[in-house]
């Protein structure tokens, strides 16, 4: 989610990344994006790297940082990781990149909580000719080109997709169909609509969204709302939950009422608790993305640029769906992938 480069380096993971993605592409209006030099023109082989993610009160991004910080010590190349205090905490996060932007770093590897919370820091950066990598959630396009923001790669998961795999995956649960309700992040987040309009995408005729909710990516309110959603609709047959921290209080509020087994449970992201979920059966699937292996790829991406490589665009990251038969082997495995992905960075650092 790796230390070693060198066993990732198999069949490519096709599909074009979606809305982030194009949001990306637009910035760099389709091209593959030449690397941004450290600040005064010079390049270095040894970059001094910043990251802002997002807050390690989610396991998710702690698994990010780990990547980060493994792929740093692996490579001699310092980096400093700060974050948020919250999921929500968008001025937190962009106070911490407007201080980090006034320091000599070269390279900055950034996650931000909102399309737009960032982009003030960015605007500082770009002026200064720094390398910015994004990874996770995309900027916002419009405001990127606005503030004249050029990221140097855009990595990240391609969350239609993965929420595509999440809907197949429930019509192959309910195969006589029934009604299921979605449970978002927060009101109008642009990756937990990527992954709703992805499963409405997957799912059979058969299957009907009748209800979505949002939960603020928080277990306790997806809790509350889930057991909210089945009080008014007691046929409801499942739910699609748009990350594993609210899918694990989902399945709580499954098992509260009596039905863990009856009404399907299916969330996305991977994290250690939820693979062990998918094994107990109290959980009924993930779609793992991989932050171990998003952190790793941001950092390996300022030691490209600091070698004066061209950058893709956009690189997508892994996604596996994880159910029962697989579990074992998913936790296993876990940080990383237990399947095989191609990383283009590798050869780009050899």
């Amino acid at each position: 989610m790796m230390a070693n480069t060198r066993g990732r380096r198999t069949a490519a993971l096709s599909a074009v990344l979606a809305a982030g993605a194009l949001a990306l592409s637009a910035c760099g209006s389709g091209e593959t994006t030449g690397t941004s030099p450290a600040a005064g023109g010079a390049s270095t082989a040894t970059p001094k790297i910043a990251a802002v993610i997002k807050g390690l009160d989610n396991p998710f991004f702690q698994t990010m940082k780990q990547g980060m910080d493994e792929q740093a010590a692996t490579a001699k190349a310092p980096v400093t990781v700060q974050a948020a205090n919250a999921i929500t905490d968008t001025t937190g996060q962009a106070d911490k990149l407007n201080g980090l932007a006034g320091q000599d770093f070269s390279c900055y590897v950034i996650n931000p909580i909102s399309g737009t919370n960032l982009v003030q820091g960015l605007a500082q950066l770009s002026a200064q000719n720094k390398t910015v990598v994004n990874i996770d959630s995309p900027i916002d396009a419009a405001a990127a080109k606005s503030a004249n923001v050029k990221p140097a790669t855009y990595i990240g998961t391609d969350n239609v997709e993965a929420g595509k795999m999440a809907g197949q995956r429930m019509t192959e649960l309910l195969p006589d169909g029934g009604e299921v309700a979605a449970i978002g992040g927060i009101a109008g987040d642009v990756t937990s609509g990527a992954r709703i309009e992805g499963f409405q995408q997957g799912i059979g005729p058969e299957v009907k969204v009748l209800q979505t909710v949002a939960a603020n990516w928080e277990r306790q309110t997806a809790l509350t709302a889930a057991t909210d959603v089945m009080q008014a609709h007691p046929e409801l047959a499942g739910f699609f939950v748009a990350n594993d921290d609210m899918g694990l209080g989902v399945a709580r509020a499954v098992a509260n009422a009596g039905k863990t087994g009856k009404v399907k449970v299916i969330s996305v992201d991977g994290i250690k608790d939820a693979l062990n979920a998918v094994k107990a059966g109290t959980l009924d699937g993930t779609v793992a993305q991989y932050p171990y292996a998003i952190g790793l790829m941001g950092v390996e991406a300022c030691q490209a640029a600091a070698a004066g490589k061209t950058l893709p665009t956009n690189v997508k990251a892994p996604v596996e769906l994880v159910t029962k038969e697989n579990a074992d082997k998913a936790l296993a495995a876990t940080p990383k992938p237990f399947g095989s992905y191609d990383d283009p960075f590798t050869s780009l650092i050899k």
